[in-house]
């Protein structure tokens, strides 16, 4: 096997990053202009929605979403480069100089190792700031959410007064301030007695204070208040555990968060599906390598065709479509988040390396 000259290494790392940031750079765009138009649609009906405020809570939010489809960016990037280095018969060359698939490929999952290092370290802490930033613009605004309504959190708590269900359509301040909040106060039998629909509710020393009220009291007409409060039991630390999203948490607190929600009583799969699979991202974009690298070899010994581009791209699409239902069964306490998190890297990875052992030795 011929040694691999360092600076045709460089070479092939520097022309795959430069590759890499442009697609990167398209993504972004693409992202934000998709996120601007769905956030618009659902926040343009509050009175206080601007254009300007629309593009900044969706350019706040670009950060988080890019670093979910980092995986597919680096996959079509890294076909893109092969495609550019056969092209220019660079591959063809290395491979007649006696230098293996190997070799040439491992620039590229230096390269990508790299990025994943830098995406948990450096993206996703600045992602989780900018998606903390951008819910208190919705909460403080009133906009409601930018995400469906499917999605908004409730809680139950229980005091002298009796039981109180309350939710929101969105939260921020680690859960103590919240927008478009609904409490529904339950009596003695757990029939629902009064019901309060506040613009926004924070949470105070023993009381949820709520602002521009509507209370409904059975038949009784809905009487309209600027203000109101509501009894809790609840600790601002247990809220923020209930109702933080797992995207607004930088990855070195991920730990800290996972234990004090177990210290709740409550569950951390959420916390720890994001921490493992921050964990796995370098792998996993490294594997993205190996399953662009299938799709090269095939290129440079047959031609290049648009078929298998199609298929290396779809099996990064299927990569992912199973990495969400093997996730969904982790947030179903089916199978523990590690092995939800480490699973689709391992297969990625034994496929990759399986086909690339039986072209390049046999």
């Amino acid at each position: 096997m011929t040694v691999f000259p360092p600076i045709l290494s460089r070479y092939f790392f520097r022309r795959y990053v430069m590759t890499f940031l442009t697609y990167c750079l398209a993504i972004l765009v693409i992202i934000l202009l998709v996120d601007f138009n769905e956030s618009g649609r659902r926040l343009s009906a509050a009175p206080e929605y601007t254009v300007t405020t629309g593009l900044l809570v969706s350019a706040l939010r670009v950060p988080t979403i890019l670093q979910a489809a980092i995986p597919f960016v680096v996959l079509i990037a890294s076909i893109a480069t092969l495609l550019q280095l056969n092209r220019k018969y660079e591959l063809v060359v290395a491979r007649a100089a006696g230098i293996s698939a190997w070799q040439f490929l491992a620039p590229l999952v230096a390269a990508n190792l790299l990025i994943g290092f830098i995406a948990v370290a450096g993206l996703n802490t600045f992602a989780a700031s900018a998606m903390q930033w951008a819910e208190t613009i919705i909460v403080e605004r009133n906009l409601g959410s930018a995400q469906s309504s499917d999605s908004a959190p409730w809680l139950r708590q229980r005091t002298e007064q009796g039981d109180t269900v309350l939710g929101a359509r969105a939260s921020a301040a680690g859960g103590t301030r919240l927008s478009g909040a609904t409490f529904f106060l339950f009596d003695e039998d757990q029939n629902i007695k009064e019901r309060l629909e506040a613009e926004t509710a924070v949470l105070g020393d023993g009381e949820w204070v709520l602002t521009n009220v509507r209370r409904i009291r059975g038949s009784e007409p809905v009487e309209q208040v600027e203000s109101a409060s509501v009894p809790t039991s609840l600790k601002a630390e247990f809220v923020g555990e209930s109702l933080t999203s797992p995207d607004t948490v930088p990855f070195f607190e991920l730990r800290d968060k996972i234990a004090v929600a177990k210290s709740f009583g409550l569950s951390a799969t959420s916390y720890e599906m994001q921490f493992h699979r921050l964990v796995a991202q370098p792998a996993l974009l490294a594997a993205m390598t190996l399953i662009a690298a299938i799709v090269s070899l095939k290129f440079v010994r047959f031609g290049q065709s648009l078929t298998v581009i199609l298929g290396g791209i779809l099996a990064g699409f299927v990569l992912y479509v199973v990495s969400e239902l093997i996730q969904a069964f982790a947030n179903a306490g089916t199978i523990p988040p590690i092995v939800a998190a480490w699973l689709p890297v391992l297969v990625a990875s034994a496929l990759g390396t399986t086909v690339l052992l039986h072209k390049e030795d046999g």
